[in-house]
């Protein structure tokens, strides 16, 4: 079989030989074989021609039809589907090696008679035009601080053209959250570009009644602060904000490959983790210098103030000694029971004002139907009426730490009647000397067996001497030896 090597090779010495013999015989074929190919003028494998029949007959020929008709119905169906339903029709007609050959058929078929496939039209980038931005969950990367996992998301704000890009730590898809995000994006950049867009936030955009699709006052608001023109993407098409959705793969996956090189995810503290994310975004801007600087030629200027990052309510303390903020519920300290206040809703906190003073910063509760009540708040009169801790509906708050519940626990155990009279002594006690000091106490009795009481407690705390540390736990070395043998013993009982 002549090869393309030997027809080049051929070419060349007919230009150097007197005969083609001699040229063909060099070359390792026949002077005829060498006369048709300079004739052709073509290579070997030029020379093939197509084949349009079938080296076997086709399994699926009586049944292709049903199977283009439910293509054609559900283009979503994949061809082992199929497949499989045709085993179930026809028992012992297919073996499941035929599975290859269904598959090549129906790729063949939507590649030449199935419905067209939606086309993704590249966009032309003009500087200074258009930022884009969303909320990516960051979890699944494994961040701790001090050791507890630290479940956040990311503000991630993109330029399209140069893709500049900046990020801001955040607990929830807030209006908050996006508000500080934004400004700090903003803030940072520089100037503002002409246009931004995001997807369909529930803290951007109306998704549901009459005003469905429609910006939000408060977002229309922002835009307006720093003369943004907003876009939003249809729904369930996120591919229309790629620009910023391509970047949560690429930040998450450099992310991830930092974090290798450092050889931890745990940080000291958020601010920590805060300037590795700094330090990041600074290396990932730093190849796009060039274009970024041609953005910021035409970016526009930043308005003399940023807006508040907050969120204001006016609300009434109940009789509970607690308040309902965004459909989450808070303690405050009993004596504002029936004053109103204000609240200032941040992304992170709330701060609880009362004749225009800051009287409380409480964190943020995430979600709906959450509830966080501090023991100091309603201390005094609980313990004036200790009835009510029994079946309180947020009894589970009232304890801080799993000493405090442990605590309980053998208060109840030893007095079913006064247990939780003399628990909450010690919560009282808590409140008023400090909860590290008690917990650190009850922690010292549990562990050498003594006897719960608030005035053991108080009596350690008075002491001179420091409460002993924690003891060390030691965990020996497991002898994997033992699992062979376990296993054998359940082969010799089979």
């Amino acid at each position: 079989m002549t090869t393309d090597k030997q027809v080049r090779k051929l070419m060349k010495l007919n230009q150097k030989e007197k005969r083609i013999g001699i040229a063909a015989a060099k070359a390792g074929m026949s002077e005829n074989t060498a006369r048709k190919y300079l004739r052709l003028g073509k290579l070997p494998s030029q020379c093939k021609g197509v084949r349009t029949w079938r080296t076997r007959e086709d399994p699926f020929k009586e049944v292709w039809e049903v199977i283009k008709e439910k293509l054609e119905t559900n283009p979503g169906l994949e061809a082992k589907t199929l497949f499989e339903w045709l085993q179930r029709e026809n028992p012992g007609e297919y073996e499941d090696g035929q599975v290859r050959t269904l598959q090549r058929k129906i790729k063949y078929w939507r590649a030449t008679e199935g419905p067209a496939k939606e086309v993704y039209f590249d966009q032309i980038h003009i500087p200074g035009q258009l930022s884009e931005s969303d909320f990516t969950d960051m979890t699944k990367l494994g961040i701790t601080i001090q050791g507890e996992p630290f479940e956040h998301l990311l503000y991630h704000f993109v330029l399209t053209y140069s893709n500049w890009e900046t990020g801001t730590i955040c607990f929830s898809e807030s209006f908050e959250s996006l508000s500080v995000g934004l400004q700090n994006a903003l803030w940072q950049l520089g100037g503002v570009p002409a246009c931004h867009k995001t997807d369909r936030l529930s803290a951007a955009v109306h998704n549901l009644g009459k005003a469905q699709g429609t910006f939000t006052d408060r977002y229309n608001a922002l835009l307006r602060h720093y003369g943004l023109e907003g876009f939003k993407i249809r729904a369930r098409e996120a591919h229309e904000n790629g620009d910023v959705e391509q970047r949560h793969h690429r930040l998450k996956r450099a992310v991830e490959q930092s974090l290798l090189l450092q050889g931890s995810r745990d940080f000291d503290s958020r601010g920590e983790y805060e300037r590795f994310l700094e330090k990041l975004f600074s290396q990932l801007n730093a190849g796009r210098k060039s274009r970024f600087e041609e953005e910021l030629k035409v970016l526009k200027g930043l308005p003399e103030l940023r807006l508040e990052d907050y969120s204001e309510y006016q609300v009434r303390v109940r009789p509970s000694s607690t308040i309902g903020v965004k459909k989450n519920v808070y303690s405050v300290h009993s004596r504002l029971i029936g004053e109103w206040v204000r609240v200032r809703v941040y992304a992170d906190n709330l701060e609880i004002r009362y004749a225009q003073k800051l009287v409380e910063v409480l964190p943020r509760l995430m979600g709906t139907g959450k509830y966080r009540i501090d023991y100091r708040h309603i201390i005094d009169w609980l313990i004036r009426k200790p009835g009510a801790f029994e079946h309180y509906r947020y009894r589970e708050e009232l304890f801080p730490t799993s000493n405090f519940r442990m605590a309980y626990d053998q208060l109840k155990e030893r007095s079913a009647k006064r247990g939780h009279k003399e628990y909450l002594k010690i919560l009282s006690l808590a409140a008023k000397d400090g909860e590290s000091g008690v917990d650190n106490a009850l922690r010292w009795l549990l562990d050498e067996g003594k006897e719960i009481s608030a005035a053991a407690c108080e009596g350690i705390l008075r002491a001179d001497g420091a409460i002993p540390q924690a003891k060390d736990i030691e965990v020996g070395r497991i002898d994997l030896c033992l699992y062979d043998t376990l296993l054998g013993s359940v082969e010799v009982g089979l």
